[in-house]
């Protein structure tokens, strides 16, 4: 008497869906205020917020070295882009991936942003990793502005001119901002502040001769840490060569420096990549 094998019931596309739901892959994830988790020199692994969200960049600033390109809504006008829950509701979303900083960057200043203050209040209601934001500084005379980034656990300002010929060379900002406006109100800010203050400067070949002028204004700011830079992303201008950044760097020897060319990157997986490409230019 032969063998009689009773045949398995095998739904191969059922099976698919079942393992599908079990590893959802990192790029199945799509956000419009949320990308990252991205590898930053400065912070480790971070999550990004955008709070303006526009599809062209909304910036007081049209740096040379922009990675978001030249077009853009020359601004210094604030008030609300996204509502502030729309980014909650997106960011509760966010599978449990580890970070260093929950950050605010994206499509331009970050400080644009009228909801700010309510955007900064709902994310710590729902996450526990502390918050930074990157800046150009141009609204820290204002005091609404202030008082929300001293909500902020990491405040990075940049500082790439040490006069008003050269933030119009390397920055080339809206009409109406001024180079000793924006540094009384770093000063500003910086006397008030009780987290950490980092100064970031991107050095191009625009502004390299003012490295020791800018190292002279940092004096009287005493930042906790100064971020030397230059630009590595894709953008209209060559980054300075490992030798011209370490001849600045000497510079700032008088500070707590961190350099591009010297900097550690953690290995991190983006939620969405073509949502970090938008922002960064680069993974």
């Amino acid at each position: 008497m032969g063998l009689r094998f009773r045949p398995i019931s095998f739904n191969f596309m059922v099976y698919a869906r079942n393992v599908r739901k079990e590893k959802i892959k990192m790029e199945d994830y799509k956000f419009k205020y949320i990308y990252g988790p991205v590898s930053s020199w400065r912070l480790g692994s971070s999550l990004g917020i955008d709070p303006l969200a526009q599809e062209v960049k909304i910036c007081s600033f049209n740096c040379v070295y922009c990675q978001l390109g030249e077009k853009g809504v020359m601004t210094l006008e604030r008030k609300i882009y996204v509502p502030a829950e729309k980014i909650i509701e997106e960011l509760k979303r966010v599978p449990d991936v580890k970070v260093d900083y929950v950050t605010f960057s994206g499509t331009g200043e970050p400080t644009l942003a009228g909801n700010l203050e309510e955007i900064i209040d709902g994310i710590k209601m729902i996450r526990k990793e502390p918050l930074a934001i990157l800046t150009n500084a141009s609204l820290f005379s204002q005091e609404e502005v202030r008082k929300s980034l001293n909500k902020i656990d990491f405040v990075i300002a940049k500082l790439d001119a040490c006069c008003q010929e050269v933030l119009e060379k390397v920055n080339r900002p809206v009409n109406g901002v001024d180079f000793a406006h924006i540094i009384k109100g770093i000063k500003k800010f910086r006397k008030d502040y009780q987290g950490r203050f980092g100064i970031q400067i991107m050095f191009v070949n625009q502004n390299k001769d003012s490295a020791s002028a800018i190292a002279e204004i940092l004096e009287e700011i005493r930042p906790d840490e100064v971020q030397l830079n230059t630009p590595l992303r894709p953008c209209g201008v060559n980054p300075l060569s490992v030798q011209d950044m370490e001849e600045i760097e000497a510079c700032f020897r008088k500070f707590n420096v961190r350099m591009v060319y010297k900097a550690e990157h953690k290995k991190v997986n983006p939620l969405s990549d073509g949502d970090t490409l938008k922002r960064r230019g680069k993974i």
